[in-house]
């Protein structure tokens, strides 16, 4: 429904972002891997697999998800997060991040931010597998983890401005609380709806719930929610 591509929100607490950079860069620098030096099967190895992370895989029947790779299946709960299916995935997830990621970083700290992005990844990841337990789908992508950063966002800054482009070519200037909770609101819709592209809404609902509560706990001393007036 809306593209963001800029907020009205500057930092305040340092110039640069760097952690949110990383990991933008990490993402980007992976999906050229995965296009160029992966096979499927490789990949599926660093995706959930509900089924192998819950240990349903050997009562039912289950397509093997890799040649060559034995990751741990604990693991799969960091590594399918810098996994994308295509470009446009990537580019949808990297985009929500490079809007919201800078001022979540701002509020939390470098290394709180890291620690928040990976806790809401793995989050996400396990919602989805007790939700799907099972499904021998390989889950992958920072969806789950971006949408904990939209969640604390929303949470941080819901009167910001945000330029989007609604319906992907018409330029407006929305608040974030308009513009991510109506993206939350279709993670919620879209539950109870056929699911035909496999998307998996369970991951995002994970990763939304782990940012609100992480958010409380992990900002730095002195930033309020709810807090930012701009007009």
């Amino acid at each position: 429904m809306f593209v963001p591509i800029y907020d009205e929100n500057p930092l305040k607490s340092f110039r640069v972002a760097f952690v949110n950079i990383g990991l933008i860069l990490v993402n980007c620098v992976v999906f050229l891997l995965e296009t160029t030096r992966m096979s499927h099967g490789t990949i599926a190895g660093f995706a959930v697999v509900p089924t192998e992370l819950l240990g349903f895989a050997s009562s039912i029947q289950v397509v093997p998800q890799s040649q060559g790779v034995a990751l741990p299946e604990q693991l799969t709960l960091i590594t399918y997060m810098f996994l994308h299916g295509d470009i446009f995935h990537l580019a949808s997830n990297m985009l929500f991040l490079w809007v919201f990621g800078d001022n979540v970083e701002d509020a939390l700290g470098h290394f709180n931010y890291l620690l928040f992005y990976l806790a809401c990844g793995i989050a996400a990841g396990l919602m989805h597998a007790l939700m799907m337990p099972t499904s021998s789908l390989p889950l992958v992508g920072a969806s789950g983890a971006v949408a904990g950063v939209i969640a604390a966002y929303l949470m941080l800054h819901p009167r910001v401005r945000v330029w989007v482009l609604a319906f992907r070519f018409i330029p407006l200037r929305l608040s974030a609380a308009f513009v991510l909770g109506a993206w939350i609101l279709t993670q919620i819709i879209m539950l109870v709806l056929p699911n035909t592209e496999q998307i998996a809404w369970w991951a995002h609902i994970g990763g939304l719930i782990a940012g609100a509560v992480l958010v409380l706990f992990l900002r730095r001393p002195g930033v309020v929610l709810f807090g930012r007036r701009v007009a």
